[in-house]
């Protein structure tokens, strides 16, 4: 009977290890779920030295790769997909066997009658094994599947916004490691621009045909551009810090991002009236999804609680056998011998009190259901305000995007006008100055128009719920 025994517990330990129910098919092999799968040559989240300069698309593949919240979201996946195995398991009769082996060692001593006393030293073993399954239990195991199989569909819809929020997340701040790059440039060249104002007043003054203060005030100027991309300086660390991170590389990596292309005009993207956006997105938002399951799952819950406190049906076997020496008497040699027994048998359950402890446990579950389905409501509520807002945010960068290339083309012609009149004679250092300033501003909004007009693209995007590595190449960097 032994080898039997560890037959079966070899039998047993190696069925842990397979997916007999295969629910591992529900899992995503990577944290970037099918928004990477099969896009690396067949390995996705493999990853050698930060590109220089680093491109959008590998921000967003190293992010949904390595960040915690991905990871964590695609855990749970994993675990709710065992659930569902357990759920399914729980339909098949369960086997146990046990063995056991002891050294019995009993002396009696009978005083004044050695004849009655025995000394019997054997080693006894016994063996079982027992079967039971559930026939019938009033749709307690059903419920308990779905349950599990709705918790799964919520953890996987969970997964996919998940996913939506970190790409979204780490294009909002390449974006802004993007500008601030653009930003810095931009300070370098008033900088430069402002020093030269500062050249040409100085020698304006040592030719004495401008007074000392035209100098004082480039001069002024001047300051403060160095003092400006001095700052421009440390935004560009601070916003590169937080896109290393996003990327899951300490915040001192050092990045180099691509300048920023100009040139680009707003394509026609998000045709789609505001209305049927925000239909199509309370339809599949993955945010929705996850909490219209996690509803289902609270409503299959309350029928699981309700089904465990009704009667049950059960098949049960057991089988045991034993070498336990045999006596006739006090006193009398124990003789070698043999056991066993069995049985077969249906077993009914029935629940008849339990301190109403059922009653509340229901009840508490059918709240539950209830406050799950009022977060259906809240997310559908929130979804579509997002979707309002970042519409209504792109068609605003849109206009930005026209009006800031009009107003640099505007800005860079009055500076050379301004500057060419000062250098003449003609204007004063107030209007050089005045012009310097207004196309230094007129750079930097140029620079935040495109960068924010790009991002809000991938915004709108990711409150539809729609965000997909195509949209990486979609966007001009």
């Amino acid at each position: 009977m032994l080898p039997c025994v560890c037959l079966a517990w070899v039998v047993a330990a190696h069925a842990q290890e397979f997916d007999v129910f295969r629910t591992q098919r529900n899992v995503s092999p990577t944290a970037a779920g099918h928004l990477l799968d099969g896009t690396v040559a067949g390995m996705p989240c493999t990853f050698g030295g930060v590109g220089s300069p680093l491109a959008l698309g590998e921000a967003v593949e190293r992010a949904l790769c390595g960040n915690p919240k991905t990871r964590e979201a695609w855990a749970n996946v994993k675990v709710q997909a065992a659930a569902v195995g357990a759920g399914k398991g729980a339909y098949l009769p369960t086997l146990s066997a046990t063995w056991q082996g002891v050294r019995d060692d009993s002396v009696t001593n009978v005083t004044g009658h050695p004849e009655l006393s025995s000394a019997n030293r054997t080693a006894v073993r016994s063996e079982t094994v027992s079967a039971n399954w559930v026939l019938w239990d009033f749709g307690g195991r059903s419920a308990a599947l779905r349950n599990a199989t709705e918790l799964l569909a919520a953890s996987r819809a969970n997964q996919e916004a998940t996913l939506q929020d970190t790409f979204a997340n780490v294009a909002k701040d390449y974006y802004a490691a993007q500008a601030a790059w653009g930003a810095l440039d931009a300070a370098r060249q008033t900088e430069t621009l402002a020093h030269g104002s500062f050249v040409a007043a100085s020698e304006r003054v040592g030719k004495g045909i401008a007074p000392v203060s035209d100098q004082l005030q480039a001069q002024t100027s001047y300051v403060q551009a160095v003092s400006a991309r001095s700052k421009a300086e440390g935004d560009l660390a601070t916003a590169v810090g937080t896109l290393a991170s996003d990327m899951d590389l300490p915040p001192s990596t050092a990045l180099i991002l691509p300048a920023v292309v100009d040139g680009v005009m707003p394509d026609s993207s998000f045709n789609e009236s505001v209305d049927d956006l925000i239909d199509d997105a309370e339809r599949m938002h993955p945010s929705l999804l996850a909490a219209r399951a996690q509803a289902d799952a609270a409503s299959a819950k309350a029928d699981q609680t309700r089904a465990e406190g009704l009667p049950s049906v059960s098949l049960v076997a057991k089988y045991s056998a034993n070498n336990q020496p045999a006596s006739l008497g006090l006193g009398i040699p124990e003789f070698p011998a043999t056991g066993h027994d069995w049985f077969i048998g249906v077993q009914v359950s029935i629940p008849i009190f339990e301190g109403f402890v059922r009653n509340y446990q229901v009840m508490q579950a059918q709240a539950q259901a209830e406050v799950q389905r009022e977060t259906v409501n809240e997310v559908a509520q929130h979804v579509a305000l997002d979707v309002w807002t970042s519409y209504q945010t792109l068609q605003t960068g849109i206009q930005n995007v026209t009006n800031s290339a009009e107003l640099f083309e505007v800005s860079t012609r009055s500076f050379e006008a301004a500057q060419h009149r000062y250098s003449a004679g003609v204007g004063n250092i107030l209007e050089l100055l005045n012009a310097q300033s207004a196309l230094a501003d007129a750079r930097k909004q140029r620079i935040q128009a495109l960068t924010d007009w790009r991002n809000d693209r991938l915004q709108l995007a990711g409150k539809l719920g729609r965000l997909g590595m195509s949209d990486v190449t979609d966007v001009s960097q």
